[in-house]
């Protein structure tokens, strides 16, 4: 799966994307595999209320399955203006 890092999580992770091979069963399984591999990802995960999170491009939730997903895209809540 590709995996989408948009905004300060970019910054902090240091890559815009990335191919990934995971057993991850939900976004949240996702997000602590990933917050497992080095101090950046676990800096950038470290407060899921600061996040959103899309799979394939549709605004989902941390509790959502990732079976047959193509792309998870994580990203700071956006503000109109």
């Amino acid at each position: 799966m590709e995996v989408l890092y948009f905004a300060w999580v970019r910054e902090r992770i240091g890559l815009p994307k990335e191919k990934l091979e995971t057993g991850a069963a939900t976004v949240t399984d996702l997000v602590a595999e990933l917050s497992a591999r080095d101090p950046r990802y676990a800096a950038a995960f470290a407060d899921l209320s600061a996040l959103r999170v899309a799979l394939d491009q549709e605004l989902s939730d941390f509790a959502a399955p990732l079976a047959g997903v193509r792309e998870v895209a994580f990203f700071p809540p956006m503000t109109g203006g």
